[in-house]
């Protein structure tokens, strides 16, 4: 079996959790292929004297390997998804970070998630990726996003208006600092944090959240993800900020801009014992007030 690990980077009172992970895989006879930047980090740092095989760009990725680790917390898996692309191996996620709705396997499942990824008794949560269509080269020929899409006024400029039309017909002109759009895997970050709602995985939907909107009556929405959502943006500066999960471009305020669902879906590793209801009740402390 061969995997490839993907991070960020670990801190230094994570170097134990790296030597237990590497025995884990040792054990199993698992052939890991480390992310190049990564393994320029920790090899000397923890003194590792084997031979390792790397991997710099999604081409090096071949379907010989068996599912790709991320080693960190969700925006680390977000980076994860970025090499995977539509070659549909699955990804495991395993939380070196905090909150982790996404890498929800903590550091002491390692052993489990192993196990289950060697006899195979793991399921695969396909989740809805959203693809993004300009009128402007950007985002490097990868314009997709497992969380979501937003729109977003410079950081001194004042709120921008945002003409937002579905299959070509007027929806609204939020007056806001931004929008979201969110998949229902996104619906539980940046959009939650602005007032939006919790979606199951499998609704087949996107929310549609405004960031600080000027009018009180405007507040989320949610529309069937078989929509094509399209922008217009009016504001007294001539650009503003567009992104893609944690990947962020300027783009002029002529730009024109439509959002899709994306074509192919990205399989996320979950264990049996795990779903999306227990991940909501651990991760938001539901059910643990003494009153109920």
């Amino acid at each position: 079996m061969k995997i490839a690990i993907y991070s960020r980077g670990i801190e230094n009172n994570q170097h134990n959790d790296m030597l237990s992970f590497l025995e884990e895989l040792n054990k199993y006879n698992i052939e890991p292929v480390f992310f190049q930047d990564f393994f320029n980090q920790f090899y000397s740092a923890i003194n590792m004297t084997s031979k390792y095989s790397t991997f710099n760009a999604p081409e090096d990725l071949d379907d010989t390997i068996d599912c790709i680790i991320s080693l960190g917390g969700d925006g680390t898996l977000l980076d994860t998804v970025t090499l995977v692309q539509d070659k549909g191996i699955p990804v495991l996620g395993i939380n070196y970070g905090r909150l982790g709705f996404l890498a929800s396997i903590g550091k002491e499942e390692i052993n489990t998630a192993i196990k289950a990824l060697v006899n195979r008794t793991y399921v695969l949560d396909e989740r809805t990726l959203i693809h993004l269509d300009a009128d402007i080269p950007i985002f490097n020929n990868i314009p997709y996003a497992l969380n979501e899409f937003t729109l977003q006024k410079k950081d001194s400029s004042s709120m921008i208006k945002i003409h937002t039309y579905l299959n070509g017909e007027f929806l609204n002109t939020y007056w806001a600092d931004g929008l979201i759009v969110s998949t229902p895997t996104g619906s539980t970050g940046y959009s939650l944090s602005c007032n939006g709602p919790i979606v199951f995985p499998d609704s087949g939907s996107f929310v549609i959240t405004p960031v600080a909107p000027h009018n009180l009556n405007i507040r989320p929405i949610i529309v069937p993800d078989n929509n094509i959502i399209s922008f217009e943006v009016e504001g007294r500066t001539d650009s503003f900020i567009c992104t893609l999960d944690s990947r962020r471009v300027v783009v002029p305020k002529e730009a024109q801009l439509a959002i899709k669902k994306e074509k192919f879906c990205i399989n996320l590793v979950r264990l049996n014992e795990n779903n999306f209801l227990q991940t909501l009740r651990n991760k938001l402390s539901w059910g643990l007030d003494k009153r109920n």
